[in-house]
């Protein structure tokens, strides 16, 4: 079986949406007990999303300030409406 590394936005509202059930061999961890958690194999955590080619028209003062902002207003855009999403959810 072949697997992505990319999560599409259904998988993502999936994976939020999922019930968590705690039992004595998983139990709830404190903010402290997991704030000294540290993946074994780091890499396993590189998640991309799927990029998805796109044309949408954008007001030219949006656009103007983005690009005004350097290389990279693209991933600042897609940055800018992921965190409107997450913010929704």
């Amino acid at each position: 079986m072949i697997t992505s590394k990319k999560l599409s936005p259904e998988r993502i509202k999936e994976i939020l949406e999922f019930p968590i059930v705690y039992d004595e061999d998983s139990p709830k961890l404190t903010a402290e007990q997991i704030s000294r958690m540290k993946p074994v194999h780091p890499e396993y955590w590189k998640v991309e999303p799927v990029k998805v080619p796109l044309s949408i028209k954008i007001d030219a003062d949006v656009l103007a300030w983005f690009k005004s902002k350097g290389k990279g207003y693209q991933t600042r855009i897609n940055k800018a409406l992921r965190d409107t999403m997450l913010q929704s959810l």
